[in-house]
């Protein structure tokens, strides 16, 4: 299995939570919450990163980190409060992307529902009917999210780091096969 990194930034403990899983899965990972992550991380194999969404991007402190990451293999993951199919969860993949340092290949991402900031909830209850977010038509998002991570989603990114090792082994597998016919 290859030596994973795994980092993350979280305020309400779901992103934490996914990132124990993949651990979990990643036998020997090393874990660090992004305030106290390494910048050399040439001694791994993978750096799955974690965080949660903040106007539609990586959190504040994940955002200064990103660029820091070079010339690693990049896994994302993260967690919000809405469907992780949503425009919203999706665009946030590519923002992440664009703030990663020189040289780094996006292996994978996933993305899961989390429970909203009790602050933050409060504030969005009390938002107009202009607001993206905020007020009435919101409150079937925040319930469904309220029950986030579950047990499914702490399977499914056990899976990813599955999903993960499989797909380097089969890259592996056709460079070589490429290496040979170019011989």
């Amino acid at each position: 299995m290859s030596k994973w990194a795994v980092i993350y930034s979280s305020v309400t403990g779901n992103t934490r939570k996914i990132a124990e899983a993949i651990a979990e899965q990643a036998e020997g990972a090393d874990v660090f919450r992004v305030q106290e992550a390494p910048e050399d991380l040439s001694g791994y194999d993978i750096v799955a990163l974690g965080y949660w969404l903040r106007l539609g991007q990586p959190d504040p402190l994940m955002l200064k980190y990103l660029p820091k990451v070079q010339d690693c293999k990049v896994v994302f993951f993260q967690t919000h409060g809405t469907a992780p199919t949503s425009e919203h969860a999706i665009t946030s993949f590519a923002r992440a992307g664009y703030y990663l340092g020189t040289g780094c290949e996006i292996l994978g991402t996933f993305g899961c529902r989390g429970k909203i900031n009790p602050a933050m909830l409060e504030k969005r209850k009390k938002a107009g009917p202009d607001d993206p977010h905020g007020g009435p038509k919101s409150a079937e998002r925040w319930k469904l999210a309220a029950s986030h991570p579950d047990e499914q989603d702490v399977a499914d990114a056990k899976e990813l780091v599955v999903r993960m090792e499989h797909k380097l082994v089969m890259k592996e597998r056709y460079l070589a096969r490429k290496r040979t016919k170019q011989l």
